[in-house]
C-alpha cells in the first residue's frame, strides 16, 4: 500500500509550465493521496476546476476537496452571469471509500505588510476493507512560527478529540436524510502535507515530542511520530523544497505512533518536476496496518 503527499503549486512546474497531466503522472500508483495548493476559478490556470480535473483523470479514486480560500470569481459575459468560485486548498484521493470528511479552517492572524492565506486541514475517514483511518491533507502558514504554532495546536486537538467530537452526525436516526448509522470516527490519524517547518523548529518538537539527553525523542503513547524518521531515515536528511545545501524538508507525514510498526519505508521523489515541491511517498504493509486499526 502506497501513500503520497504533494504540494502541486496549482500545477506550475519547475519549467514555469502549468500541467495537470504531469501531476497525475507523478502521483500514479499511490493508493491514498494528499494534495495541497489545488485551485479553481483563477485566470492563471484558465479558470479550470483543478480538483475536478484531477479526479476525472483518476476515475477509480474516491475524492474530496477542501478549500481554505473560497471567494467569488463570477463575471458577466455577453449579458450572462458566469458563476464560479475562486478556491484554493487541499484534496484527498483514495482507492478505498471516503466515508466522511471535514474541512477545518486553521487559526489565522491578520498581519501588516505580509501576504498570507487562510489555511485549512482536510480530515477524511477512509474505510480500508472494514478498518478505518483518519487521513488528513493540510497546508500550514508560510509566514513565521508564531502563525503556525496555533495551527499545530489545532492538529494536536484533532489528534486527541476523535471520541469527544464523534462522527459527522450522531444520535437517533429519524429522518430520510440521515437514514444510515453515523460513520465511524477512529482515533488513529495521519497528517500529510506542506507544513512549512523543518525538523529543528518548535513546531516539529510540539508534534513529535521533545528530545531528552538520555532517552532521545519523548513520544507520548497517544502521540505522533514523524514517519520519515520511523522508517529509518536520518532526521536531518531529505529536501522537499529548494536546492541541496539550501533546501529543507518541510513536507511531512506524522502518524499515530501505534501505526508505525506497519510502515515499511518513506522516500522523496527527487525527480518530480511538476511543482516547486517534491512529493513524499510512504509504503505500508496493508495487512499489518489493518490489524492495528479499529473496525
Amino acid at each position: 500500500m502506497k501513500w503520497v503527499s504533494y504540494n502541486i503549486q496549482y500545477s506550475k512546474g519547475k519549467d514555469e509550465r502549468f500541467d495537470l497531466e504531469r501531476i497525475v503522472t507523478e502521483i500514479a500508483g499511490a493508493d491514498l493521496i494528499a494534495l495541497q495548493e489545488v485551485e479553481t476559478g483563477t485566470a492563471r490556470t484558465g479558470f479550470v476546476d483543478q480538483a475536478l480535473a484531477i479526479a476525472e483523470r483518476m476515475p477509480d479514486y474516491h475524492w474530496v476537496f477542501g478549500p481554505g480560500i473560497d471567494a467569488d470569481a463570477s463575471e458577466w459575459q455577453n449579458g450572462k452571469l458566469i458563476r464560479r468560485r475562486r478556491q484554493f486548498g487541499n484534496m484527498v484521493l483514495s482507492r478505498w471509500p471516503i466515508v466522511s470528511s471535514a474541512n477545518h479552517l486553521l487559526p489565522k492572524q491578520a498581519l501588516c505588510g505580509a501576504f498570507h492565506l487562510q489555511r485549512s486541514l482536510l480530515e477524511t475517514v477512509i474505510n480500508l476493507d472494514g478498518k478505518h483511518l483518519r487521513f488528513c491533507s493540510l497546508h500550514l502558514d508560510h509566514v513565521a512560527p508564531h502563525t503556525r504554532l496555533p495551527q499545530v495546536q489545532t492538529m494536536l486537538e484533532l489528534l486527541h478529540s476523535a471520541s469527544s467530537r464523534g462522527a459527522t452526525w450522531g444520535g437517533p436516526v429519524g429522518s430520510n436524510f440521515f437514514d444510515q448509522p453515523a460513520p465511524p470516527m477512529p482515533e488513529a490519524i495521519a497528517f500529510l502535507g506542506d507544513m512549512n517547518f523543518d525538523c529543528q523548529s518548535e513546531e516539529y518538537q510540539r508534534l513529535a515530542g521533545p528530545m531528552s539527553q538520555h532517552f532521545g525523542r519523548l513520544t507520548p503513547v497517544n502521540g505522533l511520530v514523524d514517519a520519515w524518521v520511523a522508517s529509518g531515515n536520518a532526521l536531518d536528511a531529505g529536501v522537499t523544497i529548494g536546492e541541496d545545501g539550501q533546501g529543507k524538508r518541510i513536507d511531512h507525514c506524522f502518524v499515530s505512533q501505534q501505526l508505525s510498526p506497519a510502515l515499511k519505508r518513506m522516500w522523496i521523489d527527487n525527480d518530480a518536476q511538476g511543482s516547486d515541491h517534491q512529493p513524499i511517498w510512504l509504503e505500508w504493509d496493508l495487512a499489518k496496518l489493518q490489524v492495528l486499526l479499529p473496525n
